[in-house]
């Protein structure tokens, strides 16, 4: 089958997009053909993918979605395809792959009435509408039960149009034979002592996945434990905010900041615990990147990943309402508890070993190409 890939941009770093570059090879490495449609590709283009950067522009974000999804309905009816598979909400999709939160309850929960007068509600409340709406029969893969509840009471949408898929996570993530060695050159390598103390925060979006508050934690340290704990931030963003508030709080000598990148499981390894106090996510994959590879991790209940934390016994979570000052008192304990962080890293990677935490990308295929058992 002729399969076309819509997203909005491609960059090799981002969760979403490195879950449709995998999904899209299964589905390539099954036979099928791949074209993509993008208004921005950054990075190599796999052998075999057909990629149509597309050539659109506007003042506004909706506006430009809309001509984006013009030109690609345009080109579809010229050079049409056997399925159509979405990684953003727009109309015309076959497959849609729920990523992002229901818009809806977010506009109505969280914003202004007046909010729902502006032309961007409109358009991102129709392209929802056009994915979700009981008439429609685009098939959605969820990563999440949080938002699947959420869809249903906005637009009552078939429950039997929902497919749940497994996580996906990387098999390179997973801890190797030789972890203690690769922790012990990564950290020789960040001139890191046995005594020091690396916490790590990974994700594009420093605001959505809480870095203020990762932040704010490790200004509270009290003096002899900060002075030897060091913070490194991975992710594709604008630091220049968090770089103030690092300098303002007397801790910028401390804290790390580096683009994204490919090599993230060596900081995995290398790092004594993983940060994810996020103000919102819909999964939060690099909670289980991390508990793969052996590492702690504190995260906010409102990652819908967060569960399998609390399942496999391999960090904590922390409750809504979130209260800085508890979790500044958690990320104090954690790091002075040696022994917590040990049995927290044999329980992940138990956990690791036994659950399905892997086959995201396979599952998706079966549901694109039709071949659900």
């Amino acid at each position: 089958m002729q399969l076309a890939f819509v997203l909005y941009k491609y960059f090799p770093f981002g969760g979403l997009q490195r879950d449709f570059m995998r999904i899209a090879r299964v589905c390539q490495d099954r036979g099928h053909r791949i074209r993509v449609y993008t208004l921005i590709w950054e990075g190599d283009v796999p052998e075999g993918f057909e990629v149509l950067v597309v050539p659109v522009k506007a003042f506004s974000n909706h506006r430009r979605n809309e001509k984006f999804t013009t030109w690609v309905q345009s080109h579809l009816a010229k050079h049409p395809v056997d399925r159509v598979v979405g990684f953003n909400k727009m109309p015309g999709l076959d497959v849609y792959y729920a990523a992002d939160p229901c818009f809806e309850h977010k506009a109505q929960t969280l914003r202004n009435p007046l909010y729902r007068y502006w032309a961007r509600y409109r358009h991102f409340a129709e392209y929802e509408k056009a994915v979700f709406a009981p008439e429609r029969g685009t098939e959605i893969l969820m990563i999440s039960e949080v938002q699947k509840p959420l869809f249903m009471k906005h637009y009552r949408t078939p429950e039997d149009r929902f497919h749940l898929l497994p996580p996906g996570i990387a098999p390179d993530r997973r801890a190797p034979p030789d972890a203690v060695i690769q922790r012990a050159a990564f950290r020789a390598e960040y001139g890191l002592s046995v005594d020091d103390l690396l916490l790590l925060q990974v994700g594009s979006g420093f605001k959505t996945k809480g870095l203020d508050r990762s932040i704010a934690a490790l200004a509270s340290l009290p003096d002899a434990l900060r002075k030897r704990t060091r913070l490194m931030i991975i992710g594709q963003d604008d630091a220049r905010a968090f770089q103030i508030q690092a300098r303002s709080a007397g801790v910028s000598d401390q804290i790390s900041f580096l683009s994204g990148r490919d090599d993230v499981p060596r900081f995995l390894l290398g790092a004594d615990l993983l940060l994810h106090p996020a103000y919102n996510e819909n999964t939060g994959t690099v909670l289980l990147e991390a508990l793969v590879a052996g590492l702690p991790v504190l995260v906010t209940d409102v990652c819908g990943y967060a569960h399998y934390i609390e399942e496999a016994d391999c960090g904590r979570v922390i409750p809504t309402p979130f209260q800085q000052r508890h979790f500044n008192e958690t990320v104090r304990q954690v790091l002075e508890d040696t022994e917590v962080r040990l049995r927290w890293h044999d329980n992940a990677l138990a956990f690791a070993a036994r659950a399905d935490l892997y086959s995201l990308p396979e599952r998706a295929a079966d549901v694109i190409l039709g071949e659900m058992v």
